[in-house]
């Protein structure tokens, strides 16, 4: 299945994480982005099921549209389930992206529902204080290109 994690400036700078799944990407608004250091957890609220087509778009949506602002792919490639599930409030996958890999996890956190954090496992792909590169892996633009 495949995942894409877009930077986008609507209101607020934000990294939309997206994970597909019956055949809509579900997806969360992570405001610092994903780390990949197994110590930093990272809030991601739950927001609205996507269409995979989005998957694919960078570029601008245009004022007064949803989401108005400036997108870029920042990574895509594939996951896969290794435990739990989204139901359950705690999901653990695998991500093999041009950025991210290796496993993570996406639990559910404190009293509102849309309220997850996503950490890094400890493994051979986590690199506390690594700087991820902020370019598109599509077009390898910066998101200040688009603005």
């Amino acid at each position: 299945m495949k995942f894409v994690v877009q930077e986008h400036h609507a209101t607020s700078r934000h990294y939309d994480f997206r994970l597909e799944q019956d055949g809509v990407f579900k997806s969360w608004a992570v405001p610092r982005g994903p780390s990949l250091d197994p110590a930093d957890k990272r809030l991601a609220m739950e927001v609205e099921d996507h269409p995979l087509s989005w998957g694919d778009f960078e570029g601008v949506i245009p004022e007064r549209s949803y989401g108005a602002g400036p997108v870029i792919v920042w990574d895509r490639g594939t996951w896969e389930r290794v435990s739990g599930s989204l139901d359950e409030g705690h999901l653990s996958f695998r991500l093999s992206g041009e950025k991210l890999a290796g496993g993570w996890t996406l639990r559910r956190w404190g009293d509102d529902p849309r309220r997850w954090l996503l950490i890094k496992k400890r493994d051979d792909a986590a690199a506390p204080g690594r700087e991820l590169p902020p370019e598109s892996v599509v077009s390898g633009r910066r998101i200040e290109e688009l603005l």
